[in-house]
């Protein structure tokens, strides 16, 4: 049995004034999956977010977000989506578990209690879950705030830059999280610009300028670094260019012979970051060629 889709946009067109926010992005989204929406600020990340939610519409194309299209079915569709937005969006006279109450009765939950219990815990708040969330440090709020995207249980998890201004060490306990609700079934769409954290995605996109530039696994999209051998000879260093370094490296060697007086060889591969920034270079110098 085929996976199902979570989200299909085709030709998906959206403009603000004279400004074109996003130019026929064609995008799949499998459930299960955490997908990393990549590009610099500006690049149509949060637009499309806008549109998965309903709140903004589409000039052009079409969309379906876990069967619905979001501006005919709103109100059934936020019932299974959860939205963590950039910036905390919490009551801050409020306790972190008021917070998550007040959320929760939103989507007309049963078993609210319990599962504010629960979710407090998963987030690893229930020590504070009384304290005012003004008395809370940034890395807190930014945890309340996934708590109150999670406590309805949603079906999709949007996140937009949801580790932005978080140190190390929260945004590793925030990728077990994600991790944890993906294997449990929960759809991940993740928007960010840290190229560290996208390793973490099963699938992404990088965008730019309102346009999908490519679509790959973080593995696939790092085979294709370019890579850089060093080789010094006599005392002398040569470079090679290589595009496939586990097989062009045995070429360039064989020119040497392999012999005695190669006495280090130093290899530097891409990183993802280069690689796509790579990307954008390419696509700005392709457009400005039109």
């Amino acid at each position: 049995m085929s996976a199902q889709l979570a989200i299909q946009a085709q030709g998906v067109q959206k403009r603000y004034g004279h400004i074109s926010a996003l130019k026929g992005v064609d995008l799949t989204v499998t459930e299960g999956q955490i997908f990393g929406l990549i590009g610099a600020n500006g690049a149509g990340k949060s637009t499309f977010i806008k549109l998965l939610v309903g709140a903004a519409k589409a000039d052009k194309g079409s969309l379906q977000v876990l069967g619905f299209d979001p501006r005919r079915h709103k109100a059934a569709l936020r019932q299974e989506i959860g939205y963590m937005p950039q910036a905390p969006a919490l009551y801050e006279d409020l306790t972190a578990a008021e917070n998550l109450r007040f959320f929760g009765r939103a989507h007309g939950m049963k078993n609210l209690n319990e599962q504010v219990e629960t979710t407090l815990d998963f987030v690893e708040l229930s020590q504070r879950a009384d304290d005012p969330v003004n008395t809370l440090s940034g890395g807190m709020k930014q945890r309340v705030s996934l708590g109150c995207a999670l406590v309805h249980q949603p079906s999709l998890l949007l996140l937009d830059e949801p580790t932005a201004g978080i140190d190390l060490r929260l945004r590793s306990a925030f990728w077990q999280h994600f991790k944890k609700l993906a294997a449990q079934g929960t759809t991940i769409l993740v928007s960010t610009h840290q190229m560290d954290e996208v390793v973490h995605c099963n699938e992404l996109a990088i965008i730019d300028e309102g346009s999908i530039l490519t679509t790959d696994t973080p593995q696939n999209l790092l085979q294709q670094g370019q890579a850089e051998a060093r080789v010094w000879r006599g005392g002398q260093m040569e470079k090679h260019a290589l595009q496939d370094y586990p097989v062009d490296l045995p070429k360039a060697l064989h020119a040497y012979g392999l012999d005695p007086q190669i006495d280090r060889i130093e290899l530097e591969a891409n990183t993802l970051e280069r690689i796509v920034l790579g990307l954008i270079e390419k696509a700005a110098r392709l457009s400005g060629g039109k």
